[in-house]
């Protein structure tokens, strides 16, 4: 309870300010009462859908929305705060000034000024409209990113081979049929050898991949497709009525995926065979720093392999390649990870600017990174989750060319 009113205290607080910035601006009534008709609905529907939700901590479709038009609205009003506290700044000097300099009888501060409210206001609106944007169409705006990566020991039979790596599904998710559906054609439309799942199937629950099942089974690659498994698919972010239960969902994800048609790869190996010639294709359990979970066994995934394999590694959390991988003597020449999303929000204009508050957790955070004569490449995710859109950071399918030869400048 103690929460709740401290929200409602700080909401009531910065949706004043966005209020003082549209009074100063117009004079019409009927803006006033849509202003506050919006925020009165925007923070009822996020209490009612994190108090009342018979669903505990599963993050629903519902709750998602209500905390996305929460943040937008927020947005908005933080946005305009700077600016009306610098103004009040300025008042109050210019008003003590008056007061104790021009020696004026009482305390006044000049009105606020209209232009600075409309700059306020139009600047706000741009977070606002993103916001709103990346949860009706950024959230599905998919993208295929293709990187050639070179390496002078990968095998002959394997130069220009191509594989396609999508992660983090969240299947819970989706709201859109038509566009998952758009999305599973495009993976297949890349005619990739080889496509690699790297984790996050589902929120929480494998019942959340049922209606999905179908749809995805349709994707298609001739050397197979194979899998890992991510922090959210272990069902650790919800309550369950026994461990039995939550072991059985586990199971039940499990079955899904060989459904689909997935090999998923638990701390194992498989060999990906071409002219006679072979590259070694390692899935490890999730691994990740701070609290995530630490299922991850790289030695036992590579225990059937030889050292001197050309090896792709299938590891969800991307800390794991700097903390663990890196300094295998193994030598993995290309990690494939997603997990970060690319905190589904940032700026990315290629050659110029990328930058997502990711960047602040993770070091690799998205795209293709190199150290050591290695690769990763964290995908920044197919689905989202929390926030039900993205802005900037678009949903991923990656394709990837390997090629044999010298590591390009």
């Amino acid at each position: 309870m103690i929460r709740w009113i401290l929200f409602a205290l700080l909401f009531l607080m910065i949706t004043l300010y966005g209020f003082q910035a549209v009074r100063t601006v117009t004079k019409q009534m009927w803006v006033y009462y849509l202003f506050f008709g919006i925020a009165i609905l925007v923070a009822g529907n996020f209490i009612v859908q994190f108090t009342m939700s018979s669903e505990g901590r599963v993050l629903t479709t519902a709750k998602s929305f209500a905390f996305g038009f929460l943040l937008a609205f927020m947005a908005f009003n933080l946005v305009i705060i700077p600016f009306l506290i610098g103004e009040d700044i300025i008042r109050g000097i210019i008003g003590l000034y008056d007061k104790f300099v021009t020696k004026n009888e009482t305390f006044h501060a000049p009105s606020r000024r209209k232009f600075v409210s409309q700059v306020a206001l139009g600047l706000a609106a741009i977070p606002f409209s993103s916001l709103l944007y990346g949860m009706f169409k950024g959230k599905y705006d998919f993208r295929v990113l293709n990187y050639t990566l070179h390496f002078e020991d990968l095998p002959e039979a394997f130069d220009g081979y191509k594989l396609t790596q999508i992660s983090d599904i969240h299947s819970g998710s989706f709201d859109n049929k038509e566009k998952i559906e758009y999305a599973v054609d495009l993976i297949n439309e890349q005619q990739s050898d080889v496509l690699l799942f790297t984790g996050d199937m589902v929120n929480n629950k494998a019942s959340e991949m049922l209606p999905w099942k179908d749809t995805f089974a349709k994707l298609k690659a001739k050397d197979g497709k194979f899998s890992v498994l991510g922090n959210h698919d272990y069902g650790d972010y919800v309550d369950w009525n026994s461990p039995e239960d939550k072991a059985q969902n586990l199971e039940d994800l499990k079955t899904i995926q060989k459904d689909i048609g997935f090999d998923l790869l638990l701390n194992e190996s498989r060999y990906l065979e071409k002219d006679g010639q072979r590259l070694a294709l390692v899935g490890v359990e999730n691994w990740g720093k701070g609290g995530f979970k630490k299922a991850g066994n790289l030695e036992k995934a590579s225990s059937e392999i030889n050292a001197d394999d050309f090896k792709i590694l299938m590891s969800h959390d991307p800390s794991h390649w700097e903390a663990k991988v890196l300094n295998d003597p193994y030598h993995y020449h290309l990690t494939l990870s997603g997990h970060t999303h690319g905190m589904q929000f940032g700026i990315e204009i290629p050659g110029w600017i990328k930058w997502s508050p990711a960047k602040w957790r993770y070091k690799q955070w998205a795209g293709i990174y190199t150290e050591l004569d290695q690769y990763i490449n964290v995908n920044r995710g197919f689905g989202y989750l929390g926030y039900p859109g993205r802005v900037g950071i678009w949903p991923e399918i990656t394709v990837i060319e390997l090629k044999k030869g010298p590591k390009s400048a």
